[in-house]
Order: C-alpha cells, then structure tokens, then sequence
C-alpha cells in the first residue's frame, strides 16, 4: 500500500528509544521543540485529542492522517482500521492464500523492531477510531523522498556505506516479519538519511521459509545478536495481544533460519565480510 507522506510543518521527531532519553517533537511551525519520553509520547497517541481528519494519501485500505493534541502541542498520526482477512486473494498474478490486511500488525512491527534494538519503525499504538479499533502510527516528519524518489535520483545521501547498512537492515526484519508489501512508497528518507519502515499490515505470516535469502548478503552484528535470543516469551512479553501463538512460533523458525542464513556465510566469507554496526 504506497503512501504518499509529505513534509509536515510540526517539526522534526527525534525518535529513538534507548538511544537517548527524550524525544524533541515540534509544538506548532517555528515552536520551541517539547522533549517527551517514548512513555510520554504513548500517552500522547493513545489520549490526545483528534483535532483533524483527512485522508492519508494514496493508501488502498482507507487508511487517515489526523492531527492529534493535548492542548500544549500537536502531531500527526497515520490512522489503520484495515481487518480483512480472505481464504484466497488475488492481486494480478499473484494469488496469496490465508491473506490478511490487519491494523494490528503494524503495532506488532513497531514493537518488536524495539526489542531488536531497531528505532526506524514509528511507534503504534491501539486505539479506538469511530467505534473500531485501530492503529495510530506517529506520522515521520522531516521526509526527504521515498525509495522511488531515491532510485530515480540515484541517490545514496553523504554515506553511501551507511545507506546501504539501513537497506539490509531492513530486507532482515522484512523477511523476519514476512512482509509480502515492502515497496518503495513505504521506504522513507528524512532530512538527515535516515531509513523509516512504515506500514506493515501485511506482515507476519505462517510461512515458515526464507522469502528471497539471496538478498540478505549482510547483517548488523547487534541484530544478529538479538535475533539468536529471541524466544517465546521475550516476544510476548514485548509485544503482548498483538501477535498470536501461530505468528510467534512461523517468526521463530524464521529466525532459526535468518540465523542459520548468516552462520554459513560467515563461516565461508569470514565474519568481516557479513557483519557490521550500524551507528544509531
């Protein structure tokens, strides 16, 4: 579902998790910047008011782009009510069965990109949107291009090295996560080169196989890491109701095979070959 996400005018998130410990979120244009927490930010998605409505841009699910605020500053958050589930779905000439298009798998992404250690997926919440519930996704701010945008220009930014660290990241946690609708309209770049992963309602399915392991040629050494120590009850603990018995145990073994996938390449290529460490 490609989204058209243009520059707003409330600032600039910095939007990291333990990597430092407030977060400047832009009040109104030409505001002082307010340092909330990402507990603060929480409560922000889940209680502030909804002050406007429209459409988020060229989604296919009816998905809305709100501004949120307390009465202090505002934000705007990207709104999923999508909960469709079908035996059999065909989009051309690819047919998916067992298909689902869930709000809440785009929570399920946020939060176990935090227990990766990884701060380029915006923070989601479950929330109530005119009687359904729905995600509020905070809205990236400060967007440079999309993917598209990039490989038109192509473009790699002041670090090519670094550009290409956050697209392996990326094809990692996608193929994890099994995300069968990565195109390039929810690849963002902000101002400052950096990777946003947005929109993940067609993820987490039961499939239990790598999809495309030739395109994980590299790996960020600390992901690695996390990966190996995932288990059943680290996942559920981080990301509770939003993700089932099934979607846990097809995303362990596809870790057992992400993980088995970088063991054997290290072993033929060397680990300087393989890893790397992407500075947050």
């Amino acid at each position: 579902m490609k989204l058209a996400r243009r520059i707003v005018t409330l600032g600039v998130v910095a939007f990291t998790f333990s990597l430092a410990p407030m977060l400047a979120v832009g009040q109104t244009a030409g505001a002082p910047p307010v340092s909330l927490t990402p507990d603060q930010m929480e409560v922000f998605l889940l209680k502030a008011d909804i002050a406007r409505v429209r459409d988020a841009g060229n989604g296919v699910t009816g998905s809305r782009r709100a501004t949120l605020t307390d009465g202090t500053f505002s934000h705007d958050v990207h709104i999923q009510v999508v909960n469709e589930e079908r035996t059999r779905f065909e989009a051309g000439k690819k047919t998916e069965l067992n298909f689902k298009d869930l709000a809440r798998y785009n929570i399920t992404g946020y939060r176990l990109a935090r227990l990766l250690g990884m701060d380029n997926v915006p923070m989601s919440v479950e929330r109530f949107f005119n009687g359904k519930p729905a995600a509020f996704t905070w809205w990236v701010d400060d967007v440079k291009m999309d993917e598209k945008e990039r490989m038109k220009q192509k473009a790699a930014g002041p670090d090519p090295a670094r550009t290409s660290m956050q697209v392996q990241v990326m094809r990692v946690f996608d193929v994890l996560i099994q995300n069968t609708d990565r195109n390039q309209g929810n690849m963002l770049w902000t101002g400052d080169w950096k990777l946003w992963l947005i929109d993940h309602t067609r993820a987490f399915r039961l499939g239990t196989k790598l999809d495309k392991p030739d395109n994980l040629s590299r790996c960020d050494g600390p992901l690695l890491d996390r990966l190996r120590g995932l288990t059943k009850a680290t996942l559920r603990g981080a990301i509770g109701k939003a993700i089932t018995d099934g979607e846990i145990s097809a995303l362990l073994a596809r870790r057992d095979a992400i993980v088995k996938h970088y063991e054997g390449r290290i072993a033929t290529r060397g680990e300087a070959a393989v890893l790397f460490a992407l500075a947050r």
